[in-house]
């Protein structure tokens, strides 16, 4: 996978600076969009941002590449995901707090309507 997925000699590195310290920014933010209310498309833009960031990281600790779209592309999806996932985890939550006689919780990134409501 390397070469594909990470330049890095190590996964470890992949995991470090994209999964943990970039997953957990984009969980912030997509938090953050769902608290504001803020549509998902807002969060994407945010993540394109939180990508550059993420490869200045790896550019500046560990003597990746800074411009490069491959790596860039695969970062920022992962950090699209990771950050979707905050913001579904936080909507739902918010759904089913503030509107409980209409929504249930079906999964925690998930609700429905509820029965007989």
């Amino acid at each position: 996978m390397q070469g594909i997925l990470y330049e890095e000699p190590s996964i470890w590195l992949f995991i470090l600076v994209t999964c943990v310290m970039g997953g957990w920014a984009a969980w912030m933010a997509g938090r953050a969009c769902a608290k504001t209310w803020r549509p998902i498309a807002i969060l994407v833009f945010y993540m394109l941002l939180l990508g550059v960031g993420v490869r200045f990281i790896h550019f500046a600790l560990f003597g990746g590449t800074m411009v490069t779209l491959h790596y860039y592309i695969i970062d920022t999806i992962v950090l699209i995901m990771i950050g979707t996932l905050g913001y579904k985890y936080t909507r739902t939550n918010q759904m089913v707090r503030q509107y409980h006689w209409l929504y249930e919780k079906v999964s925690p990134f998930n609700w429905k309507e509820r029965t007989g409501a």
